[in-house]
């Protein structure tokens, strides 16, 4: 159960809550961005959410139900988790993954079905869900991606498809008028956190400042930041 929110009020912030269970996580920072990573038992750390020094954010939330239709079909199709790392490794661009995604079936992996929440540096959005289709949205007031699938909203139900996180962030956005700022994202993580699938990791993205800051486990006094303007080096705030 994971929650995406990018908003465009005063400037584009980008919100990311992590939440998984039995996963072995961390968070690297480099000079080209900062990746949270997953530790796959096959290909060691994978990069497959975070920050980008370009402008870049990568979001990944499993869609409740599974849909069949994300399953892949041959072997040349573009997988939804590579796009989602050539993106935050800027090996391609958010205008080259929409292409793809505009002229291509994507494809999850075997009875899984990741969605992407991706945007650039201008606050542009693009939703990909494997199998069902993607919407490009450009720089729109806010969009919030959880657990079910945007095509299907509640005619399909499942406990963890997150519909009630969904209006908590959307109703906190709304609250904040005319503004958003890290603090205000920070209070909508804070919102649509999870215990049972715990939240691990929630992330804001400063898109204009090129400034990152997340806590780990719900810790909200704990928040580091790392900028990849002074110097490359990781602070506490």
């Amino acid at each position: 159960m994971c929650t995406s929110i990018v908003v465009n009020k005063s400037k584009p912030i980008v919100g990311w809550n992590l939440d998984i269970i039995d996963m072995q996580h961390r968070i690297r920072t480099s000079e080209n961005g900062v990746y949270i990573e997953i530790n796959d038992p096959v290909e060691g750390w994978l990069p497959l959410f975070g920050a980008n020094k370009r402008g870049d954010f990568v979001g990944m939330p499993t869609c409740h139900p599974f849909d069949e239709r994300s399953n892949p079909a041959s072997g040349d199709e573009p997988n939804i988790i590579m796009l989602d790392i050539d993106l935050l490794t800027m090996k391609k661009t958010l205008d080259e993954i929409k292409e793809i995604a505009d002229t291509k079936r994507i494809c999850s992996v075997r009875n899984v079905t990741f969605m992407s929440s991706l945007s650039d540096k201008d606050g542009n959005v693009l939703h990909i869900i494997p199998g069902q289709g993607a919407e490009y949205y450009e720089k729109p007031e806010y969009k919030i991606l959880t657990n079910f699938s945007p095509y299907k909203q509640d005619s399909v139900t499942h406990p963890w498809m997150g519909l009630d996180r969904y209006h908590k962030a959307e109703d906190a956005i709304k609250a904040c008028g005319d503004s958003f700022d890290v603090k205000d994202c920070f209070n909508v993580l804070k919102e649509a956190s999870q215990e049972v699938c715990p939240t691990v990791v929630s992330m804001v993205f400063d898109v204009d400042e090129k400034t990152v800051y997340w806590c780990e486990d719900r810790k909200w006094d704990d928040v580091k930041t790392y900028s990849f303007v002074t110097d490359h080096e990781e602070i506490e705030r």
